[in-house]
């Protein structure tokens, strides 16, 4: 093959699959062309369900088209799967790391399937170890590892061998943005060394941002391609920033905003203000009653901007289900909901979380942040009633958990990173499992299972196992699981984990309802831009609590100039001061 031959080649590229709950078959991809050059950065970007892992697949020579043409590194890929899978590698969403090995018996049982011979593998693991900064922790359980270094390892492994191809899917789900940044450092160091050629899908546009070439899916089709500058360009002159009155959250304004979507393409909190998108057959009187006096003025279109009006050309105005979630759980107040002073939780010698105080009020998103490792979930179990502190006093609905957890558990409800439903069993005997164990019966129960598909849009998806579902429609369900028994508090542990900019507008919508209607909303997240949506955030690190406050509060900590930094740098700010300082102060 010649250096100017595409690594990929797509014409024509259909794949279906059949779906035996609804016994039809489901068109993953329709009529895919694409082309990617040697060396380049290439991101697949779409709403969940639009074909980004097929896709990444069939390259990988893990499927096979039912029609179309495929060349990677000019071998067809139908043909020849197994020489096209010995000069690619691929990260799969979930990469099989064995967690009861330690890194370095990871690298090596890796090294061991692909054949790395031992003088080849010592020089690429001092060079691996070394880019993902995991030298230090050879001899340490896969197992016992923080998200991000997880993350880091897997890539490593990927890459023990020396790659012509290398495909990541979602390589950054589930990671704070201190490991993603490095993650991403890695990657852009293998393309300028090694000439590599990467394809990446990504829910996050800030990193398809990074890339030479954007392609956005829609239900298996190619609805744009383009550089990011090329698909940027699609919302030029219509991209607007404006500030809510200082009584008012901006999330209030972003949510009118969206709600009329046949003016608006899409809303965002930004800055302490909210960032959108003007449609462009909005009037002028219509656009002024929308805002009702808030301050505007223009700015530059971004790629999210580009990306969303792309798929609002193809999915046109959204409906909102918001109105059928407020009022859940009485009006909003100043009643403290949850109380927590001095919260310690060890684990033997190791401190997880250490004496950490808050408070949060009725009808308040309250926002917990920090890395992979940072003690969030730990803190959130302690909240939750599933795990008991250590030592200090923690009130949840009025209930001192240290005394008397399973009376507090019935006022809360809780949505776990990973979901916590039963893939066998259907949309609606996971929703009566749920309603049953929350100890709703008979009628009650039924008027709670029929309220809870008509507000998260799960009708005609009753009878469909949950393992089926999209994960769009996974995390519906278990939103509707967590409210079905009306709690006055819901504990959500990174709901948005690998979902697109779509679905968390949809997510966001219905929070920001469920707020107004008095629940109050504790929640984790590694997208800082949702930092935005909160009243007030607490930033920790290796249990010890760094910032709390509104998020203007939390920004002029590090920008005193105004605080006008983004909350991801914002946070990343914050996070390596306190590391900066412990090390200064361990010197």
């Amino acid at each position: 093959m010649s250096s100017s031959a595409p690594s990929i080649r797509a014409c024509q590229l259909h794949k279906s699959f059949y779906d035996k709950a609804s016994r039809t078959r489901i068109e993953a991809l329709k009529a895919v062309d694409l082309c990617i050059e040697p060396g380049s950065l290439t991101a697949l970007v779409g709403p969940d369900g639009a074909g980004k892992t097929t896709l990444l697949r069939l390259m990988a020579g893990l499927m096979k088209a039912d029609s179309g043409s495929l060349e990677v590194l000019g071998i067809g890929v139908s043909t020849d799967p197994q020489a096209v899978q010995d000069r690619i590698s691929y990260m799969p969403q979930r990469f099989g790391l064995y967690e009861d090995l330690s890194v370095q018996e990871n690298l090596d049982l890796y090294a061991d399937l692909h054949g790395v011979g031992q003088q080849q593998r010592q020089a690429r693991y001092q060079r691996l170890l070394h880019m993902t900064d995991l030298t230090r922790f050879t001899d340490r359980l896969a197992g016992k590892l923080s998200g991000g270094m997880k993350q880091k390892l897997g890539l490593a492994c990927t890459l023990v061998r020396s790659p012509e191809l290398l495909l990541l899917d979602e390589p950054t789900v589930g990671v704070d943005p201190l490991s993603r940044r490095e993650l991403w450092q890695i990657i852009q160091q293998l393309i300028d060394d090694e000439n590599l050629s990467v394809v990446v899908s990504t829910a996050y546009l800030d990193e398809a941002d990074r890339c030479d070439q954007v392609y956005v899916l829609h239900e298996g089709e190619i609805l744009a391609q383009g550089t990011p500058q090329a698909l940027r360009q699609k919302a030029q002159n219509r991209c607007y920033l404006a500030q809510p009155p200082k009584d008012q959250p901006a999330r209030t304004l972003q949510a009118r905003l969206l709600d009329a979507s046949d003016q608006i393409i899409d809303a965002v909190p930004q800055g302490g203000g909210v960032r959108f998108v003007r449609a462009q057959s909005a009037s002028s009187e219509q656009f002024e009653q929308l805002l009702r006096g808030a301050r505007y003025e223009p700015v530059e279109p971004s790629l999210e901007d580009g990306f969303m009006i792309v798929l609002r050309e193809r999915l046109g105005a959204v409906e909102s289900h918001a109105d059928a979630l407020a009022g859940s759980a009485g009006g909003q107040g100043r009643e403290v909901m949850i109380e927590v002073r001095d919260l310690v939780r060890t684990f033997g010698d190791f401190t997880a979380v250490a004496s950490t105080s808050f408070d949060v009020r009725r009808g308040e998103i309250f926002g917990l942040l920090g890395p992979n490792g940072a003690g969030k979930t730990t803190t959130f179990r302690m909240l939750c009633g599933l795990l008991p502190s250590t030592s200090g006093f923690l009130q949840v609905a009025g209930v001192n958990l240290r005394t008397a957890r399973a009376s507090a558990r019935r006022r809360v409800g809780y949505v776990s990173q990973k979901f916590a439903l039963y893939s066998n069993l259907t949309v609606l005997e996971n929703l009566r499992f749920f309603g049953g164990a929350y100890g709703l019966r008979g009628r009650a129960l039924k008027r709670r299972i029929e309220a809870v598909l008509e507000q998260f849009s799960l009708q005609g998806q009753e009878r469909t196992p949950s393992g089926q579902l999209p994960g769009g429609f996974k995390q519906r369900l278990a939103m509707a699981a967590g409210l079905i028994h009306e709690p006055e508090i819901l504990f959500l542990d990174e709901p948005t984990s690998g979902a697109d900019p779509l679905a968390r507008r949809a997510f966001w919508r219905r929070i920001t309802a469920l707020a107004e209607g008095g629940t109050t909303i504790v929640i984790t997240t590694h997208f800082m831009e949702e930092a935005e949506y909160c009243d007030r955030i607490l930033i920790q690190d290796a249990g010890q609590r760094l910032a709390i406050g509104t998020p203007q509060q939390v920004r002029e900590e590090v920008d005193r100039q105004g605080g006008h930094l983004s909350m991801e740098e914002t946070f990343i700010g914050i996070v390596e001061r306190s590391r900066s300082d412990q090390r200064r102060g361990a010197a």
